[in-house]
């Protein structure tokens, strides 16, 4: 039977401070990302609205439906990234989810006031992981394209490896051999080999007198075969459409070509009924404004799991899996927004290793460390999660397995392996929210970016790493030390240690995480429960479970 998590929290002083923090800290994320939505600035924003052109953002709008919000994904992609170059803001495209004509959708939507939006690495990397998620959840996808094609001075850091531009081409076809719809609007340039993304699309418009199509423009013609012709000449939506057949349909502007993919959306077929279970959504019992004042500033700090999941829970109601055993992971069952999920998370605070024992007998560990007997109970309940078909939700705050001769003795790296393996094997859909520390091999056993989650959010707290920052500081301070051989001063050795540290404190930031696309965003904690259930929802288009199968296991 579930039971209610109750427990009042307890607004003291500790969890103002901690709540204002975080208050603020959202206010600078919100400041940043006013200007990252900004693009490539107001002077090019102009230019774009001169030629009769909307904005990415403004494009998006208008294609979603009303009173309805773009779950906006990698906002902070290529943060701090190609500032030779001016930087390149959200790496140049929009993605998201968005609902169009009652369907959710995936929305691609290149943004052409950053750098004419010409493709980065990053925004590679991006645009694959849009289709990544269109792929794996079965979801409609639409491509607004208004791109110069590969940014050229970084061609060789984008066009020839496996996961570069032509990538985005395979995945096209990959899309529509499993009938996954996709539509594109040429809206600007497409240019060379990014000509094939809106082609190889299952529909393809055009938007005339601002679209243009060809595998080499104007000046290259001219450069290869000495052709003089302008773009709209050689590959306009006239020539286009109405000679060479390459786009199916020509439109007079943005608006009414964002028209037509709404009725093209709207004509879909009706996606399956979810097979996983959802009822009428319920409010939890605490406040999920509480989770600000919950989560302490110092990292190093506990706190309580169970106030945390109650601030997310429908009803704030748990059915715990063997709730006395492997106290460290709390494993059990819940609803958000009425959807099922099975939960594993870290427990920050200190606990008793077996409640049942005599106090002297009793072995305390270590809040937010895996232990032997947590790994094994986690790697049991996983696997019990994909036998009922239950979606799996990861609340990461770990800051590693358990070290030193007696976990060794337990077998800490067989059961940690146990874990890591059914994790990896799981096919029920996975979503991970980095909450606070995630470092070592614990963030492989919680579902890190590389064990295939459906969906990875960081709370402001997160902090991803190989180790803590003390502990990684401290041990290539000493690794430099070693090598240099010498005598070094009290002074200056302070001095080292204060600038590994903040180096190594910087990198741990979330904002790093997500520049890099190692988590989708950075969430809001009070927006949690929202953004969860439009992950289960997005994820439940796609109602095919393959067999739940492990390789070998050391038991």
């Amino acid at each position: 039977m579930p039971r209610k998590l109750t427990g009042r929290v307890n607004h003291d002083v500790d969890f103002e401070t901690n709540r204002d923090h975080w208050l603020n800290q959202l206010r600078v994320l919100h400041a940043q990302r006013s200007v990252i939505a900004a693009g490539g600035g107001e002077e090019a924003a102009e230019k774009q609205r001169a030629k009769g052109k909307m904005l990415a953002r403004e494009r998006v709008v208008a294609l979603i439906d009303p009173e309805t919000e773009l779950l906006e994904l990698g906002s902070f992609t290529a943060w701090g990234f190609y500032e030779e170059w001016g930087g390149a803001p959200a790496a140049g495209v929009v993605i998201g989810l968005g609902q169009v004509s009652g369907r959710e959708c995936v929305i691609v939507s290149n943004d052409a006031t950053v750098k004419a939006g010409a493709w980065f690495p990053l925004t590679c990397k991006k645009v694959l992981r849009a289709q990544e998620i269109a792929l794996e959840n079965r979801l409609p996808i639409i491509y607004l394209v208004d791109s110069a094609g590969v940014f050229l001075p970084m061609q060789d850091e984008i066009f020839p490896d496996r996961e570069h531009f032509g990538r985005a081409f395979y995945n096209n076809a990959r899309l529509s051999a499993a009938g996954v719809y996709q539509i594109a609007a040429i809206m600007g340039s497409c240019v060379a080999g990014g000509a094939y993304l809106p082609i190889m699309s299952d529909e393809a418009l055009i938007v005339e007198g601002t679209g243009t199509i060809f595998l080499a423009g104007a000046h290259l013609v001219k450069a290869a075969i000495g052709e003089g012709i302008d773009n709209q000449s050689l590959g306009g939506a006239e020539v286009q459409v109405d000679i060479s057949g390459v786009v199916d349909d020509r439109f007079p502007d943005d608006a009414a070509a964002i028209e037509h993919i709404r009725a093209r959306i709207g004509e879909l077929a009706r996606p399956p009924a979810p097979i996983f279970d959802v009822v009428e959504a319920r409010d939890p019992g605490s406040d999920p404004a509480d989770l600000l004042g919950l989560m302490p500033v110092d990292r190093s700090r506990p706190y309580d799991t169970y106030q945390v999941l109650a601030c997310l829970l429908d009803g704030s109601e748990f059915t715990e899996y063997k709730a006395t055993y492997g106290q460290t992971l709390i494993c059990g069952t819940g609803r958000i927004h009425g959807w099922a999920v099975g939960i594993v998370a870290n427990q920050r605070q200190i606990v008793h290793r077996r409640r049942g024992l005599e106090a002297k007998d009793r072995e305390m560990q270590i809040g937010g460390v895996i232990y032997p007997d947590a790994a094994d109970k986690a790697a049991r309940f996983v696997e019990l999660m994909n036998q009922k078909g239950v979606p799996l939700l990861f609340l990461q705050d770990v800051t590693g397995f358990m070290v030193g001769s007696k976990a060794e003795r337990e077998g800490i790296i067989k059961d940690g392996a146990k874990l890591v393996n059914v994790v990896a094997n799981s096919v029920v859909p996975k979503i991970t929210i980095f909450v606070g520390n995630s470092f070592g091999a614990g963030n492989y056993a919680m579902c890190g970016r590389a064990y295939g989650a459906r969906f990875f959010y960081a709370w402001p707290s997160a902090s991803i790493s190989v180790m803590g920052g003390e502990q990684a500081s401290n041990t290539l301070l000493a690794i430099q030390l070693k090598n240099r051989g010498d005598e070094v001063s009290e002074e200056e050795r302070e001095q080292l240690l204060a600038e590994i540290r903040e180096r190594y404190h910087a990198a741990m930031d979330p904002r790093y995480a997500a520049a890099r696309l190692w988590v989708d965003e950075i969430i809001d904690p009070r927006d949690s429960r929202e953004v969860v259930a439009r992950s289960l929802a997005a994820a439940a288009h796609n109602s095919e479970l393959a067999p739940f199968r492990q390789g070998v296991l050391q038991t």
